[in-house]
């Protein structure tokens, strides 16, 4: 695709770290390598702002955690300074400062907000202006967060894209599951149950420690694989159930693929704030039987009992269940794998994802 060369400008509020972060700055690059002028502008504090130096991505530390008038002022000052075709807002908060310093004068760079999360947004006047007056275009990450806007919201269809996030489908492949276990120190025998998320308490960490505490099968081996505010939670909680010994929590971890090809099944028991997530997509090209919830647009990736089981949030009966049929039954885990990589390479790779946002960013700076 030939488009003309854009300055896009991301503002990120949020401090912590996770798919939402990965997607802008995997996004960021993709872009940068299409020839475009990309910046990032995140307060200092933030875990994006570090990353996005380690990453190659340009990145300006501004005071814009918060909704205050010192951040309305700081990024309107730099806007005026380093004019931008593209306004790419991720938060609540730096949406409203970016919304708020666009009606100064000095800026004109055109809104488009991308939500990632399934979180209801209220309906009052002053959200309406943010989103159907200030803001040129929405993306969401899923069709289903889409729908929600438009059926719970009443926003206009039209200025609402879908675009799941895109993953690398060179690099997330099935692997060696032996050589991965033993590069990383993990057992070479017994079945490897696994999640890759933040640990936030709607991830369904909880029930799925309750889930795998009541398998049958006392050699398999859970392996938590993320850092986040419930840490210490689930590390009380895994020692409650007397599972130190079957349970591994690695935290943060930079790669996870050598993480994921050491697991037998992938699991994502969400119950709230969901997109798709990424982790998800990943398990998908890596060939794992995945073990999800329909909360937020994960159904835009799996289909029960066709590419993963899909159960009821906040079930750890439920989850028990389809764990403990896939670990009795390896061929339909064979099966439902096969199916995630055929889906998971024709629907969301990452230069699918760039052609589209590259797409709804030329329309909105020329429209």
């Amino acid at each position: 695709m030939t488009t003309a060369k854009l300055h896009i400008v991301h503002t990120e509020a949020s401090l912590g770290w996770g798919g939402q972060e990965i997607r802008i700055l995997t996004e960021a690059a993709g872009m940068m390598q299409r020839g475009h002028q990309v910046t990032l502008l995140c307060p200092p504090e933030a875990k994006i702002f570090e990353e996005a130096r380690l990453r190659g991505v340009p990145a300006v530390a501004l005071p814009i955690g918060r909704k205050n008038l010192s951040g309305v002022l700081a990024l309107h000052r730099w806007l005026r300074n380093n004019p931008a075709d593209i306004l790419n807002t991720h938060s609540s908060t730096d949406t409203w400062l970016a919304a708020l310093a666009s009606l100064l004068p000095g800026v004109r760079a055109p809104i488009v907000r991308t939500r990632h999360i399934s979180a209801p947004i209220p309906n009052n006047r002053a959200t309406r202006w943010l989103y159907q007056s200030a803001t040129r275009h929405i993306v969401t990450t899923g069709e289903k967060l889409r729908q929600q806007l438009i059926e719970e919201n009443g926003y206009r269809p039209e200025g609402i894209t879908s675009v799941p996030t895109g993953i690398d489908t060179s690099r997330f492949v099935p692997g060696d599951k032996r050589l991965a276990r033993r590069q990383l120190g993990l057992p070479e025998e017994g079945a490897i149950i696994g999640i890759v998320a933040t640990l936030r308490s709607w991830k369904g960490h909880a029930y799925l420690l309750d889930a795998f505490a009541a398998l049958g099968d006392a050699t398999a081996r859970l392996l938590i694989v993320g850092g986040g505010p419930q840490s210490d939670a689930l590390h009380k909680k895994v020692a409650e159930l007397g599972l130190q010994e079957r349970v591994a929590m690695p935290g943060n971890q930079r790669d996870v693929l050598p993480w994921l090809q050491a697991m037998d099944v992938f699991v994502l028991p969400s119950y709230a704030n969901e997109g798709v997530p990424q982790a998800l997509l990943q398990a998908m090209l890596c060939a794992l039987p995945i073990v999800t919830t329909p909360v937020g647009s994960i159904l835009d990736a799996i289909q029960d009992g066709k590419n993963g089981l899909v159960v009821e949030p906040r079930s750890a009966e439920a989850l028990q269940q389809a764990l403990q049929r896939l670990l009795q039954e390896p061929g339909l885990g064979l099966a439902l794998a096969e199916h995630a990589r055929m889906d998971g390479l024709e629907k969301f790779g990452l230069q699918g994802m760039l052609d589209k946002m590259e797409a709804i960013f030329c329309n909105a700076a020329h429209g």
